[in-house]
């Protein structure tokens, strides 16, 4: 299929719009499939993991088809909550073009509005579909406003509704003047309502308006006919105003009962972009080095990027791929710009939710999946070798919340950790690493539900167990004082003894910040041979601290003094003799608790601002600095990892999704003494 006959549009919005409902909606009225499906019956088609099917929300990406007056329509149904922002990443690499659906409910939600400013931010031409419009309190026209209030004039309206006891009935077609009414078969014209016509005339001149800005051309046959537009340049115009983000046409329906959904059809095919008309991707030629832009175009070699990747445990792995350039067939060879090895095609498809139908070849604009490669993962692109490129990586949110991890038996610790390494093949936006402080492994992402999806994907896919705690803080201890200590061991028990004496100073001021030993032993009181047995006793004692029992950092032993007995001496006796020094100076050298101190950088609209900056205050934090940039603040900060734990929740909550922050570690702090007794005694418990 040629690529101007391709419209890939991705699905976003706010959780529970009604993305699902509508891609099932698209898919039947294109006759991808004999009957819609429901969420809450767990029959959709992008709706298929068992994940999905519990929560009746969608937790991954699903790709679908289906042809339309002749035009194929590539789909993608992308989860709207917020913790798989990176599933939204990957499907708008994908795609290019996106249709936002919004609930009828008056107002803007907050992931609509993220999501719509995404899109004007990076070029992605976009639409609104209101949907939900035959719901008890919806109301189309509030709603349509609320966009208008954010977006001024941005927001065309494609249709005026038809309202009748306050529902929306049907819709006037601005451009064409023609008035439909909402039938259970589909829609029927109707005369346009007498009460209507004045302000259809206006939203239409609006339009004109709107579509004279978009080139010179139009703008002076504007002037010379008086203010005037054809329909034909009314639509062309808003096509190059989609392209360039200063139009969003927005139109209504239910998805849920088919109204309207025809209708969104219809525009996408009339004036959403081509693959051929988008905006190029930005790439680097290998061989050069010379950054490049990339347009999808049939006659160059072949170039794609893989944006999502599945592994099923009997099926095997599935790779998502978004063809720029060129045509791939199953039996080429292609090569991996980013792991720089060959793969050889052995199946490609077309995708139809859990679906996969066999073709031959893969063209430039299209989507589809590559069976079974073994040397490939999300994102790395995919070329021919007479071309080799690489496209810009798809970037993941930071994974700032952590939860530590491990099998509830213990039996099934590898099958847990190989079942994360499976979906984190599936899943870049988590990150799975081991805390050597702490021993624990720790899994990274965006939020709690990604974390729970993920134990419960390990069941469902695996069969394994795993639970989720608050990840331990790795603590340290050091002392504030100088102390000396005689550390003494002696032991008779018959046959040959054990005999080691050894007089250690300890003090802060280590060369590498953790632990310095120095001799200073004159005259033999201490033989070369037993100090390395000393050294050895203090390495193991400053393991376990005196307070807490946490590693001891920034310690400095200096051997001054000891004894020694020529027969009963022995490395043994040296090795506890040192941690004997080590026990009893420790106590008296003032031990204090350190806590580790991150630099973390949260961005959030202005509006928020006060209620952030009193939430570092009470997370014991300070405040370095502030930046503005557009309509939010960058706030720098320094606060403890200990009052961090589900920050990117309650920052989620404060600022209604709006904020977003990172954080990396600096350094360590005295913790404040009321803390470190609560720290000790909850520890000694």
């Amino acid at each position: 299929m040629s690529n101007t006959t391709v419209r890939n549009i991705a699905l976003i919005g706010h959780g529970g719009a009604g993305k699902t409902s509508l891609a099932e909606a698209i898919l039947f009225n294109g006759g991808s499939i004999p009957k819609l499906g429901k969420v809450t019956e767990g029959n959709t088609v992008t709706d298929f993991m068992p994940e999905e099917i519990e929560r009746q929300t969608s937790v991954s990406l699903a790709c679908a088809y289906t042809v339309w007056q002749g035009v194929k329509i590539n789909i993608i149904d992308v989860p709207g909550f917020y913790d798989f922002e990176g599933e939204f990443e990957e499907s708008v690499r994908a795609v290019g073009s996106a249709v936002l659906v919004a609930d009828a409910c008056g107002f803007v939600s907050v992931g609509a509005e993220k999501a719509i400013n995404y899109c004007l931010k990076r070029h992605v031409p976009l639409m609104i579909f209101v949907n939900g419009i035959d719901k008890e309190n919806a109301d189309y026209v509030k709603t349509v406003e609320a966009f208008r209030a954010l977006y001024g004039r941005k927001i065309a309206t494609m249709h005026a509704p038809i309202i009748r006891d306050g529902k929306m009935q049907g819709y006037v077609s601005v451009i064409s003047g023609k008035a439909y009414e909402f039938k259970p078969s589909g829609r029927e014209e109707i005369p346009v309502p007498k009460e209507m016509e004045s302000d259809i005339a206006e939203l239409k001149q609006g339009l004109i308006e709107a579509a004279a800005e978009t080139s010179d051309e139009f703008l002076e046959k504007f002037d010379q006919n008086g203010g005037w537009l054809p329909n034909d340049d009314i639509i062309t115009g808003i096509k190059q105003g989609l392209r360039s983000g200063d139009t969003i046409p927005i139109l209504g329906g239910s998805a849920m009962q088919n109204i309207g959904v025809i209708n969104l059809l219809n525009e996408i095919v009339a004036i959403m972009p081509s693959p051929k008309e988008r905006r190029p991707v930005s790439a680097t030629l290998i061989d050069s080095g010379e950054k490049t832009d990339v347009f999808c175009d049939d006659d160059l070699p072949f170039s794609g990027q893989v944006f999502k990747t599945v592994v099923d445990p009997f099926a095997g792995k599935l790779s998502y791929v978004r063809v720029f350039t060129g045509v791939v067939k199953v039996g080429d060879t292609v090569y991996n710009s980013i792991t720089e090895k060959e793969e050889k095609i052995g199946a490609l498809y077309i995708l139809k939710g859990k679906k996969q139908e066999n073709v031959d070849s893969l063209s430039a604009g299209e989507i589809g999946a590559i069976g079974k490669l073994s040397e490939t993962g999300t994102g790395d692109t995919l070329c021919s070798v007479k071309r080799k490129i690489k496209f810009s990586e798809i970037k993941m949110p930071p994974a700032m919340y952590a939860m530590a991890i491990r099998a509830k038996r213990s039996e099934e610790d590898d099958k847990v950790f190989a079942g994360l390494n499976k979906l984190r093949e599936e899943d870049k936006s988590f990150v799975i690493e081991k805390n050597a402080e702490t021993g624990e492994t720790l899994i990274r992402g965006l939020g709690e539900t990604q974390l729970d999806v993920i134990c419960q994907k390990l069941k469902n896919k695996y069969g394994c167990d795993a639970e989720l705690s608050v990840p331990e803080i790795a603590y340290k201890e050091t002392i504030t004082s100088k102390a000396e200590a005689e550390g003494k061991h002696k032991k008779q028990s018959g046959g040959a003894g054990q005999f080691g004496v050894v007089d250690i100073r300890f003090e802060t001021g280590a060369a590498d910040g953790v632990f310095e030993f120095v001799d200073e032993t004159v005259g033999g009181s201490v033989p070369k041979p037993f100090i390395p047995a000393v050294e050895k006793g203090l390495k193991e004692a400053i393991k376990q601290g005196p307070l807490a029992g946490y590693p001891v950092v920034d310690l400095k032993c200096t051997l001054y003094d000891g004894k020694y007995h020529p027969v009963d001496s022995k490395e043994v006796a040296f090795v506890s003799a040192a941690r004997l020094a080590f026990d009893d100076a420790m106590t008296r050298a003032k031990p204090v608790l350190l806590e580790p101190i991150y630099s973390y950088y949260i961005t959030v609209p202005s509006d928020y601002l006060g209620d952030v900056l009193g939430d570092v205050s009470k997370r014991r934090g300070r405040v370095l600095g502030m930046e503005t940039e557009g309509a939010e603040q960058i706030v720098s900060a320094e606060i403890p990892l200990a009052e961090m734990a589900k920050y990117a929740m309650d920052l989620r909550s404060m600022t209604q999704a709006r904020g977003k922050f990172s954080g990396e570690f600096i350094r360590y702090e005295t913790v404040p003494f009321e803390i470190q007794e609560k720290i000790v005694a909850a520890r000694k418990k």
